[in-house]
C-alpha cells in the first residue's frame, strides 16, 4: 500500500530531481524508456544509469514502489543529517496535502526536527517542532503542545534576532493551559510573565488577562469583546480562533462562536 511505503521516496538527488523535473511528453512518442504523463513508475525505469533518454514524466503521486518507512537510515550513518530531515520533511507534507494522515505527519516532522538538532540547525528544527505543536493542539493532545511552544519559546527569547516570536509561542502555549484548566493558564502566564519580561506587556498577554477574568466570571459577552479587539488590531489565525472557541464552550451559555 502507498501508505506503508510512504518514506522511502527521494532516496537520491536523481529521484528528488525526478519527482521536480521529469515529463514525458507527446511530442516525444519515440521514447521506449519513459510512460506517458501520469504514469506512475517503477524502481528500475526510474532514470536507469546510463540512460540517456530525455523525457520525462509528471506526476502528482510519488511512485508507490520506491516507498518504505526509513529512508534515511542509508543517510545517517554518513552524517548526512539534514538531508535525512528534508526527506522526512518531504513525507510529511505529503501525510499532510495528499493522504491527510496527521499522526504520520507529526512523526516525520519529530524525526527531522532530530535530524536537524543533529546538525545544530535549531531554527530548522524549531519550525519542524511548531508544525508539531500544532497538529498536537488540533488533535487535543495539549500536554504535547505546550511542552513544544515552552521548548520553543525558551530557545528564542535570548535571541535577538528572534526573540520577537516568543511571545507567539507562550500565548499559544497559555491557549493550550487554557483549555485544559482556567488556573493553570493563570500559573501558566504567570510563569512566562516571569521567564520572558517583555510578554507582560504584549498585547497577546493582555488578551489572555482579559479572557481569564471573562472566563472567571462566566462572561461569554466580555469573552468575545476581548478577542474582537484584538483581532481589530492583530488578525487572529485559523489555529488561534479554534483554541479560542474551545475555551469558550467552557462558559456556560455559550454559543459557539466569537461574533
Amino acid at each position: 500500500m502507498f501508505d506503508e511505503k510512504v518514506s522511502t521516496y527521494f532516496w537520491s538527488t536523481d529521484l528528488i530531481k525526478w519527482r521536480r523535473r521529469v515529463k514525458c511528453t507527446a511530442e516525444q512518442p519515440t521514447c521506449s524508456r519513459w510512460p506517458r504523463t501520469g504514469t506512475l513508475l517503477v524502481m528500475h525505469s526510474a532514470r536507469p544509469p546510463g540512460s540517456t533518454c530525455s523525457s520525462r514524466t509528471n506526476t502528482t503521486r510519488p511512485p508507490a514502489s520506491l516507498m518504505q518507512e526509513t529512508p534515511s537510515k542509508s543517510l545517517t550513518p554518513t552524517g548526512r543529517f539534514t538531508i535525512a530531515a528534508k526527506h522526512h520533511i518531504t513525507i510529511a507534507e505529503i501525510y499532510e496535502s495528499e493522504l491527510v494522515d496527521i499522526e504520520k505527519a507529526i512523526a516525520h516532522y519529530e524525526q527531522a526536527a532530530d535530524y536537524y538538532k543533529g546538525e545544530e540547525s535549531n531554527s530548522s528544527a524549531n519550525k519542524c517542532l511548531l508544525k508539531v505543536g500544532a497538529y498536537a493542539a488540533q488533535l487535543e493532545q495539549y500536554a504535547k503542545a505546550i511542552e513544544i511552544y515552552e521548548q520553543v519559546g525558551s530557545s528564542t527569547m535570548d535571541n535577538p534576532l528572534l526573540k520577537y516570536s516568543a511571545k507567539e509561542y507562550f500565548f499559544k502555549a497559555s491557549l493550550c493551559h487554557f483549555i485544559v484548566d482556567e488556573l493553570n493558564a493563570k500559573l501558566a502566564v504567570e510563569k512566562y510573565e516571569e521567564m520572558f519580561p517583555a510578554f507582560s506587556d504584549s498585547r497577546e498577554c493582555k488578551l489572555l488577562k482579559k479572557l481569564l477574568d471573562a472566563h472567571e466570571e462566566q462572561n461569554c459577552e466580555a469573552f468575545t469583546e476581548a478577542i474582537k479587539e484584538f483581532d481589530s488590531i492583530s488578525r487572529l489565525d485559523q489555529w488561534q480562533t479554534t483554541m479560542l472557541l474551545r475555551i469558550k464552550k467552557t462558559i456556560q451559555g455559550d454559543e459557539g462562536d466569537l461574533k
